[in-house]
């Protein structure tokens, strides 16, 4: 088995476990630690599959931004844990029936499905072409989305600083 097939192997079982626990956990905060963990593994997938934009970015948006930002806002707000016991009441008859009967059509169609394999050429990195379009084609949308965000941002801090005064 070579280490690539290895390496395969091991962070898909780090994935699907920490998202189990990002699915399962009764804490808060232990299922953001499992979402980051799932989505660092999904950024080594891509480092396997030789996508180094994509996992670069999958850890810089998604485990730095998102994760970091769950995490903040759980730890800033003020709810006290008999609030959230109201939303303990979920129905899990139902949820259950759902997610086997979608485990079931996933898995009929991955067991289903033909694999051919075939020797894959050497990769070169995906970053330089990437790179390239974003700041000589596509300078434009890439600025006005980095602005939109900031917008998006200041207006975020914005809301919860005039909520804090109004309390």
């Amino acid at each position: 088995m070579s280490y690539e097939t290895l390496s395969f192997y091991m962070l898909s079982a780090l994935a699907v476990c920490a998202a189990a626990v990002a699915t399962f956990s009764r804490s808060i905060v232990n299922a953001a630690f499992g979402l980051l963990f799932s989505l660092a593994a999904v950024a080594g997938l891509y480092v396997l599959l030789r996508a180094d934009f994509v996992a670069v970015t999958q850890v810089v948006v998604y485990v730095g931004g998102i994760v970091v930002l769950l995490l903040f806002g759980v730890l800033l707000t003020n709810r006290r844990l008999e609030d959230l016991s109201a939303f303990a009441h979920r129905p899990r008859a139902v949820a259950i029936i759902l997610g086997l009967a979608v485990l079931t059509v996933l898995l009929s169609m991955v067991l289903g499905a033909s694999w051919p394999q075939a020797e894959v050429a050497q990769l070169e990195g995906t970053t330089r072409p990437i790179g390239y379009l974003l700041l000589q084609d596509y300078l434009l949308p890439f600025e006005f989305s980095s602005l939109t965000l900031l917008i998006a941002l200041v207006g975020a801090a914005y809301l919860v600083r005039s909520q804090e005064r109004d309390e």
